[in-house]
């Protein structure tokens, strides 16, 4: 188990990979501000192939070397469960060649991050089949104020929330709400996929904190068992 014996204070180095989604994403940030990013969304899953290569590109950015990080963050969860295996692999990989702390960020939080609102609430959504998604409710200051939750969209989703003020709604699970959700307080903000563009400042504040995982022992947060459809028999 990774242990850190002292307050983490001063400059901080972090690679942040996200691969809870189609998108494949890597960036590096020192204090939070981003030295190098890559990303690509192909609308397949590659991360396999590209997730390792980004990581190397990004440092090279940077104009360093993986050894002199500070840390490696991951995307946590919820999202697809092939995409999150890969992410936290290579993540504690990375930890266990380099002695490296582990960080985790929550996906949901993240792509929230990807809006700036004055009032109302965000509601952050990937997209878990058919008319299911991962979702959770934050407020203007990025604040949970309602759990993580996979959910089936009907006419009365988030009802007590478009009753009370605006709903922004993002991810790739929002797509398929507006036609399900037509409130005049739902805005709809359409093709944002979370990103290792804003993890950079989350896991530079939990760095501060001294927030980090046991890396030998870390899982992703699916949120719900992997279901393994049987091939039909011809």
């Amino acid at each position: 188990m990774y242990l850190c014996q002292k307050l983490i204070s001063g400059l901080a180095t972090i690679v942040n990979i996200e691969t809870a989604t189609k998108n494949c994403s890597v960036s590096i940030a020192k204090e939070g501000v981003i030295l190098g990013m890559q990303e690509l969304n192909d609308g397949n899953y590659s991360h396999a192939e590209k997730l390792h290569p980004f990581i190397q590109q990004v440092v090279n950015e940077a104009n360093i070397s993986l050894k002199d990080i500070d840390a490696v963050a991951v995307s946590k969860g919820p999202g697809s469960y092939t995409g999150l295996r890969i992410g936290v692999s290579a993540a504690k990989g990375l930890c266990f060649a380099f002695d490296k702390p582990l960080i985790s960020i929550e996906t949901l939080h993240s792509l929230a991050h990807k809006t700036t609102i004055k009032d109302g609430v965000i509601v952050p959504m990937l997209d878990a089949r058919r008319m299911e998604v991962y979702a959770a409710v934050y407020d203007a200051k990025y604040s949970q104020v309602r759990e993580i939750k996979a959910e089936i969209i009907d006419e009365n989703s988030f009802k007590e929330y478009l009753e009370n003020g605006k709903v922004y709604f993002l991810g790739d699970g929002a797509e398929k709400c507006k036609e399900v959700i037509p409130h005049e307080n739902a805005v709809f903000i359409d093709g944002e996929l979370p990103s290792a563009k804003e993890m950079a400042s989350l896991s530079f504040d939990k760095f501060k904190k001294n927030d980090i995982e046991d890396v030998a022992y870390f899982e992703p947060f699916y949120l719900k068992d992997f279901v393994v459809t049987p091939e039909k028999k011809r």
